[in-house]
């Protein structure tokens, strides 16, 4: 069993993680009975946590926002600072943390008093900077708590064509991928997993009712890039004369899936708004390659070339 003090850690951080837990479920966790879990969150209270509780038997417990921030050893400013910086994180200002800093985001704002919900607002800072187009920051914070709470979410979707519907899922996880935010999630209505740009989402709050998780995609990450490359118009597979591992280096930001073929070579399948706009992408990879479809791709790659060869004769 956990000393009284590791033991508050401990339920503190359980109750961060989600929106609630039955009081059995935290018992079973810390290895107490439920009474130890009550004289639990009776302690944390009198630390300014607020803690609260739910009526008859088997009544949840959850961390909620008080009138105060709760003593994470955070002034008001410091607390503004910090849910600035991680807005800005989330947005891919700094490469491999994005995720990382969402979560910590949400279990910030989770408690923040509504004063300085404000402050944050007073700032402008409305959007997370990105090299795409922006993401409102309350709408990925929305998001990011339907999926960690298994709540449905509906909202309103904007396609690359300018379609709009209304959609109803069953959110799993928020993938960062080439500086845009990407929802996986089961699609209700038509009954298989989806990927969507959380920057065309337009989410119905109040949240809908709790669900059951489903067995999700194996790799979230590749299921979002492998749709977001067949969603392009124009799209090409090509054999690169590298290691899978050396390109997945070089291919930050591409609309493509690689498929290893042996340690020298590997496939990649690349989308790209057109054939013109594959060849300059291609060139990126810094790496031999033979295009293996569709045919008519080497008219742009002989354009390309010339481009190059005619800016390097130019400044010989």
């Amino acid at each position: 069993m956990l000393e009284t003090s590791a033991r508050l850690l401990r339920l503190l951080t359980l109750l961060q993680t989600r929106r609630e837990w039955p009081g059995a479920e935290l018992a079973e966790r810390l290895g107490v009975s439920t009474r130890t879990v009550r004289r639990d969150v009776d302690k944390l209270r009198e630390l300014e946590y607020p803690v609260h509780a739910g009526t008859g038997p088997g009544a949840a417990y959850w961390l909620g926002a008080g009138a105060a921030l709760p003593p994470l050893l955070l002034d008001d400013d410091e607390a503004v600072a910090v849910a600035v910086a991680l807005r800005t994180a989330a947005g891919g200002g700094v490469s491999g943390i994005g995720e990382t800093a969402l979560g910590a985001l949400v279990k910030l704002e989770q408690v923040l008093p509504s004063r300085l919900r404000h402050r944050i607002s007073a700032l402008q800072i409305a959007t997370i900077a990105s090299a795409g187009p922006g993401v409102d920051a309350d709408v990925l914070t929305a998001v990011a708590m339907a999926c960690r709470d298994r709540q449905e979410l509906r909202f309103g979707y904007r396609k690359h064509d300018g379609a709009e519907s209304v959609r109803r899922v069953e959110p799993y996880r928020l993938v960062s991928w080439g500086r845009r935010w990407y929802l996986v999630a089961w699609d209700a209505e038509r009954a298989d997993w989806r990927s969507f740009r959380v920057d065309r989402m337009s989410p119905r709050i109040p949240l809908g009712p709790r669900f059951t998780p489903r067995e999700p995609p194996s790799d979230p990450a590749t299921f979002v890039s492998r749709g977001v490359a067949e969603a392009w118009q124009a799209r090409v597979r090509v054999r690169l004369f590298a290691p899978a591992e050396v390109v997945r280096e070089r291919m930050w930001g591409l609309h493509g899936t690689l498929e290893p073929v042996d340690g020298h070579s590997c496939l990649l399948h690349l989308g790209a708004e057109s054939p013109r706009m594959l060849a300059f992408l291609l060139a990126v990879l810094d790496a031999d390659f033979v295009v293996e479809s569709p045919a008519g791709l080497g008219d742009h790659l002989t354009l390309v070339a010339e481009r190059y060869r005619r800016a390097a004769e130019s400044s010989a």
